[in-house]
C-alpha cells in the first residue's frame, strides 16, 4: 500500500472549564496561546511547524473532539476520503478551520472523530518568538515542560484488534505491536504508526457503552531527562505524577503521565526507537514481558484504567486490566458491551 498519512497534527480536546486547562497548558507546560474563536482557545507546541497543536474547547467532560491527520499529499487525501467512503463510512467536506484548508472530517470505527487534510500552510513566528535556528519554526520555549510538539493520542476501543485493522486496511496506519492478557487470548491494546515513529496512535480495551473515548494525549521531549524536570516543576506546581517516569516497553519511550484541571491525561514522553522496516510484523507482548514497564518492577496505578469522559465499564490498558474487568473479557457467561459499529 502506498503511504497515504504522513503525521498526526493536531488534536481538539474538550474542558468543563477551558481557561483552567488553557492556563495550565501555558504556565505549567509550556504551550502557547496563538488563536481564540468560537469559545476554543488554540495552542502551539514551539516546535511544530503547524500554527496549532491543540485545541481546547468547551465541553461537559474532558473528552476528545478530533484528531486531524495531515495525508502524504493532495492525492493521497482524496484516496484516502475515496478508501473511507469505500469503507461505507460518511463524511464531510469543511474548509472553516483556522490555519488548514479543505479537510474531510469523518466518525470512524468505535465513535472517534477525525479530520485529514493536505493543505496546512507552515507556521510563521510572529516577532519577538523567531528562533535563532533556520529550521525551528520558533524560538524553544523557556519554561515549564516546554514538550517540543505533539506526539500520539491513544483512543479506547471495545475491540483493540477490530480497530486496528480497519485502521490499517482503510487508512494504511502500520500495526507495531499487540498486548495481550497473561491467560487468555484478549488483546487489551496496541500501538499504530503513520511514520518511522513506534506509534502516533495507540488503543486500550474499553468495556464502557460510550463512544469515542480517550485514555490520553501525548507530546513529545528531547531529552529523557526533559521528563524528571517536568515531574519537578508539576508537583512543586500542585499537580501530582500519576505515573512515572519510567520506560515503556513496547516502543521504549521514556514516559510520564499526569492529569490537567479537565482530568484528561496527558503524558509527556522521550526516546524511543524508529523503525523503518516496510514488512514489520506486529508482535504480541504480555504484560510479564515488560510491555508496559520496560523494567518489571513498578505496578501501574489503578486509575491508569480511566479513560474519558468518565462513563460506566472499564478500560485496560499494556499492563494488563483490573480483576473485574479480567472476569468480564474472560468469562464467556459474562455480560458484554456491545461492539459500536463504523458509523
Amino acid at each position: 500500500m502506498p503511504r497515504l498519512l504522513s503525521h498526526l497534527i493536531s488534536l481538539e480536546i474538550t474542558s468543563p472549564d477551558v481557561e483552567s486547562s488553557v492556563a495550565f497548558y501555558v504556565e505549567r507546560f509550556g504551550l502557547r496561546v496563538v488563536d481564540r474563536a468560537d469559545g476554543k482557545v488554540y495552542l502551539r507546541c514551539w516546535g511544530d511547524h503547524y500554527r496549532h497543536s491543540v485545541v481546547v474547547a468547551p465541553g461537559p467532560d474532558a473528552g476528545l473532539a478530533d484528531m486531524t491527520w495531515r495525508a502524504d499529499s493532495e492525492s493521497a487525501l482524496d484516496d484516502l476520503v475515496g478508501r473511507v467512503e469505500a469503507a461505507g463510512v460518511r463524511g464531510e467536506w469543511r474548509d472553516d478551520r483556522p490555519a488548514q484548508g479543505r479537510t474531510f472530517t469523518f466518525v470512524g470505527p468505535f465513535g472517534h472523530r477525525m479530520s485529514l487534510v493536505w493543505d496546512v500552510p507552515a507556521f510563521t513566528a510572529e516577532p519577538g518568538h523567531e528562533s535563532t535556528y533556520p529550521d525551528r519554526p520558533e524560538r524553544r520555549s523557556s519554561h515549564g515542560a516546554a514538550p517540543r510538539f505533539l506526539d500520539h493520542v491513544t483512543i479506547a476501543a471495545s475491540d483493540v484488534r477490530g480497530f486496528a485493522q480497519w485502521y490499517s486496511d482503510v487508512l494504511g496506519f502500520r500495526v507495531m505491536a499487540f498486548t495481550d492478557l497473561e491467560d487468555a487470548p484478549v488483546t487489551v491494546f496496541s500501538v499504530l504508526t503513520t511514520n518511522e515513529k513506534s506509534h502516533d496512535l495507540g488503543i486500550v480495551i474499553d468495556t464502557s457503552p460510550t463512544a469515542g473515548r480517550v485514555h490520553h494525549i501525548a507530546f513529545w521531549a528531547d531529552h529523557p531527562e526533559d521528563l524528571n524536570r517536568a515531574a519537578d516543576i508539576l508537583i512543586e506546581n500542585g499537580t501530582p505524577i500519576e505515573y512515572g517516569p519510567s520506560v515503556h516497553g513496547i516502543g521504549e519511550q521514556n514516559f510520564l503521565y499526569f492529569r490537567e484541571p479537565s482530568n484528561l491525561r496527558v503524558e509527556l514522553n522521550s526516546g524511543g526507537y524508529r523503525n523503518y522496516v516496510p514488512d514489520w510484523r506486529a508482535r504480541t507482548w504480555r504484560p510479564s514481558q515488560g510491555s508496559n514497564d520496560f523494567f518489571r518492577n513498578w505496578h501501574m496505578p489503578d486509575s491508569m484504567m480511566d479513560a474519558f469522559p468518565s462513563a460506566a465499564g472499564m478500560a485496560g490498558t499494556e499492563d494488563g486490566v483490573s480483576p473485574q474487568l479480567h472476569e468480564d473479557l474472560t468469562n464467556p457467561w459474562a455480560a458484554k458491551t456491545p461492539e459500536v459499529s463504523p458509523r
